[in-house]
């Protein structure tokens, strides 16, 4: 890297570095061309003008690991004899029963079905996929013997869903292909499943490099990529975009994510709001400063259940809201927290959605109080001449078992 490298590089607020990837000898490097490029000896103190957490940003290689169609996978993986064919998980995997697609293998994904889709639309799609029960247990063991894995490469790890997680690799001896090399050996060695890796400068272009080569794929993309490899996307594909957004996009002619780095920030927070619209702006152009977060508090704990024919049975409603109330109190338990206040939400036959909550005097986790408040926000629901397709049991404002008074 030259001197004059170094001073065609975009340097401001902080130094805008962000596609150099480095390891601990190079940082220092780095921060002797900058001071080079600033004019100064080789002992000027860098840090008075640019924090190190500054400097930090321009080595950072986030890398997202995502699980090719997770539950489908393990699922042919203890069943060789589907390993090829279609395979839909979800529900209680009878697609003549209400349920939703959880992950659909890549061979049904050939013929439309994806994540979220009724059951019986996948069947009406596919009548010869094979459709199997959600068996949550057995995807959480493995996910944990990934997680595992994952943190033998480095510790700063984001754990931010059953089949995906970021790492921070910045400090990881090796090349971006050397490390992902790792992981894969790795992950297949523990489960015999393959993943997909995205790696980049944030964890906004790492997701999305993620999804650009599935299954068992690699993608890098740097800052200069952003105009070949992400503008060309549809909004969709940007993280923090969903359905309603996009739709709300296309209203306004915007449909990919080149669309959108091409409008002025000020269009945006008007259509959108200051907060939303800033990151709009923000993050078409990939630019994301969120840090991993290695660590977090629950914020609640709940459980629903959706009836496979629409139910107006008092008796009925009391029985399951009392065993949710129990899975409630079991999962309290489990992680070692208490809920202050308790929530229920009921959906009807036509779909409105109603809920009630109880704030208790101090946080709980024993069955009969959870139930108790549960109880007493169903009083307060009018269900006479309604069916009810869907209740659910919540516990709010957690606090740890040892702190709770």
């Amino acid at each position: 890297m030259s001197r004059q490298h170094v001073q065609s590089m975009q340097l401001k607020d902080g130094i805008a570095w962000t596609g150099i990837h480095v390891d601990d000898v190079w940082k220092r490097k780095v921060r002797l061309l900058i001071c080079h490029a600033m004019g100064a000896q080789p002992g000027f103190d860098l840090s008075q003008y640019y924090p190190r957490s500054k400097i930090d940003i321009i080595v950072k290689r986030i890398l997202h690991m995502d699980m090719d169609a997770f539950f489908a996978a393990v699922e042919q993986k203890r069943r060789p004899d589907i390993i090829g064919k279609p395979v839909v998980i979800g529900g209680s995997g009878d697609p003549s029963k209400r349920g939703v697609v959880s992950t659909a293998s890549y061979e049904a994904r050939k013929f439309g079905i994806h994540s979220a889709m009724p059951l019986c639309t996948a069947y009406k799609l596919c009548p010869n996929a094979v459709f199997l029960p959600v068996d949550y247990e057995e995807y959480s063991r493995i996910s944990g013997i990934i997680k595992d894995a994952l943190r033998g490469i480095t510790p700063i790890l984001e754990d931010v869903g059953i089949d995906e997680a970021f790492l921070d690799i910045s400090d990881v001896k090796g090349t971006s292909e050397e490390i992902a090399s790792e992981i894969k050996k790795k992950v297949h060695a523990a489960t015999g499943l393959t993943c997909s890796i995205g790696i980049a400068q944030n964890k906004l272009l790492a997701k999305i490099a993620s999804d650009m080569k599935k299954p068992d794929g690699l993608t890098l993309i740097d800052e200069k990529d952003i105009a070949d490899c992400i503008w060309p996307l549809t909004v969709r594909k940007l993280w923090g975009v969903g359905p309603k957004t996009e739709a709300h996009l296309k209203v306004l002619q915007i449909n990919t994510i080149g669309d959108l780095a091409a409008q002025p920030i000020e269009a945006l927070v008007e259509e959108f709001g200051t907060a939303y619209g800033s990151f709009l702006h923000s993050a078409s152009r990939g630019i994301d400063d969120s840090e991993l977060v290695t660590h977090w508090e629950p914020k609640s704990s709940s459980r629903e259940t959706t009836f496979q024919t629409d139910i107006d049975n008092w008796q009925q409603i009391a029985k399951h809201l009392a065993d949710l109330s129990r899975e409630v109190s079991k999962d309290l338990k489990r992680s070692g927290y208490k809920g202050k206040t308790v929530t229920i939400k009921i959906r009807f036959s036509d779909f409105k959605t109603v809920t009630r909550a109880k704030t208790l005097e101090h946080a709980t986790d024993v069955l009969e109080e959870i139930r108790k408040a549960a109880f007493d926000c169903l009083g307060r629901v009018e269900l006479k001449g309604k069916k009810v397709r869907l209740i659910g049991v919540r516990a709010g404002n957690l606090e740890k078992a040892d702190c709770a008074g």
